[in-house]
This record gives C-alpha cells, sequence and structure tokens, in this order.
C-alpha cells in the first residue's frame, strides 16, 4: 500500500474533506474540541437549528471517522476523533513543515472532572496480527517513537515501556484484561517527565473488531484528570497512524511528528 492510500481506511479521505467543507460541521468539531464527550442535546442546544440538523450534521462526520460515539448508561457521548487529521497532516503537511507543527494537530479537551479521549482508525489486517503489533516488543517500537514494551500479559501481570535512550521506564502499568485478539485494558503511569508524572495512574483500553479485510481498533483513554497535560495522551494519533502504516506498508512513519521523539 502506498502513502497516498493510507488514509482511505478511516472514512477516506473525501468523505474527511466533505465533512470538514461545512461551517457548522467545522463548528461542531469546534464545540467538541473545547469540551469532549457530550450528548446530542448538549450539543443542540449550542446551535440555531433542529435537532434533526444537528444529528445530520453529526452523522456526516461520524461517516468521515471525525466524531466517535460511545455509550455511557443511556446517554450516547460524541467524541472528537483527531486521528483522520493526523492521517492528512502526515500525508501532506508534514513533508514542508518543521518538526514542530506536528504538534498543531495535538488537539485538547477537558471535560467536568476525569477526561476521557477516544480515538478510532480502521486498518487493513486481521485481528490477530494487529493484537501481536501492539504486544510485541519488536514491532510495538516500530510505531511507538522506538519504545519497547514488556509483560507476560498474564491478567494482573505488569508491564513496561522502555526506550533505549531514557535512564528508566517511561510508562509504568498493570494488565487489567487480557483476551486476545479483541480487547486489552491496561493502567498507565507516565514517567518520563515531572509534569507526566503528576497525571498519575490512567486507563488505556484498546478494543479490536474485524471489519470485512480490515479492522477497526478504537482506543480510549479515561480516567485522567481534569487538566492532565496533553503530553500524556496526544501522542496517540501519531502512534495509532504509525502502527496503520507499518501493518498496512512494512515501512515505519517517517514524517516528522513521528520521529521527533525516536
Amino acid at each position: 500500500m502506498t502513502r497516498d492510500q493510507m488514509v482511505t481506511y478511516v472514512g477516506g479521505v473525501d468523505e474527511v474533506f466533505r465533512a470538514l467543507a461545512d461551517p457548522t460541521r467545522r463548528e461542531l468539531l469546534d464545540e467538541l474540541f473545547r469540551q469532549d464527550g457530550q450528548t446530542l442535546s448538549a450539543l443542540e442546544e449550542r446551535f440555531s437549528m433542529t435537532r434533526f440538523g444537528v444529528m445530520k450534521h453529526l452523522r456526516q462526520l461520524e461517516e468521515a471517522g471525525l466524531v466517535v460515539t460511545r455509550r455511557r448508561g443511556r446517554e450516547k457521548l460524541h467524541f472528537l476523533n483527531p486521528v483522520p487529521i493526523r492521517l492528512v497532516h502526515d500525508r501532506w503537511v508534514s513533508k514542508y513543515a518543521e518538526p514542530w507543527a506536528a504538534g498543531l494537530s495535538e488537539l485538547k479537551q477537558n471535560l467536568e472532572s476525569t477526561m476521557e479521549k477516544v480515538f478510532e482508525i480502521y486498518i487493513r489486517t486481521t485481528p490477530e496480527r494487529l493484537w501481536a503489533a501492539i504486544t510485541d516488543p519488536e514491532t510495538r517500537e516500530k510505531f511507538h517513537f522506538g519504545n519497547r514494551i514488556e509483560s507476560d500479559w498474564a491478567p494482573g501481570s505488569g508491564y513496561e515501556v522502555t526506550n533505549p535512550g531514557a535512564p528508566g521506564p517511561l510508562v509504568e502499568g498493570k494488565n487489567l484484561e487480557v483476551d486476545p485478539p479483541h480487547r486489552l485494558v491496561q493502567t498507565m503511569t507516565a514517567m518520563w517527565s515531572d509534569e507526566a508524572k503528576a497525571v498519575g495512574e490512567s486507563r488505556v483500553t484498546w478494543e479490536i473488531e474485524p471489519v470485512g479485510d480490515s479492522c477497526r481498533l478504537l482506543l480510549i483513554h479515561d480516567e485522567l484528570p481534569d487538566g492532565a497535560p496533553d503530553e500524556v495522551y496526544g501522542g496517540w494519533p501519531q502512534i495509532l497512524s504509525g502502527l496503520k502504516t507499518w501493518l498496512e506498508t512494512g515501512q515505519v512513519l517517517t514524517t516528522p511528528g513521528s520521529l521527533m521523539y525516536t
């Protein structure tokens, strides 16, 4: 698969641009950028249009992969998904930009108490191969900024993320649920900076669902304290873009954003 085909499995690049072309849909994304995880009713209050009109725009954003929904009890929450924007950035912008420009697409949102970030991507691969890429140390370093993950992958066991250039572990945590090749739930404690350490323990969930000849990967990073710095969760779009590129092309993503941490 060529680099020009990288974005075809997250809604499609044409769908992404069509979704972004409408000012109301851009305003909806801005609203989710301001406060993620909102209900339809909450979004409806902020727009001078009918409930059906807001639903129609949200549906188009979902089809483009720019919005992901998740149920919590009786509520259906809407989350901004920056991964398609990340892939568009990697395809065009990063060819001409300095490394710092990659940070422009790292999106920050705040919830009232704890924060929850939801990222969705479609990858042409099998669930077994995708699970292996997430859990295998050698493969993980191909798309995770050169970092390796070590664990015996038993439920309740610990894991570490390390880098040859770092004096100690970058991430420590515990495997809460291990259900290959479908679901992996882990605690996460970032150790790479004082700001990251101050966040404390959060939770990362990987959900793999086969869709035709591809997989839908949903990554949920939640139990983050309100105001947590985006260095703790903002790297996921780059990591998922690198994962997609590696599995579909066998190549390491070489954009400035993907290389700035290696």
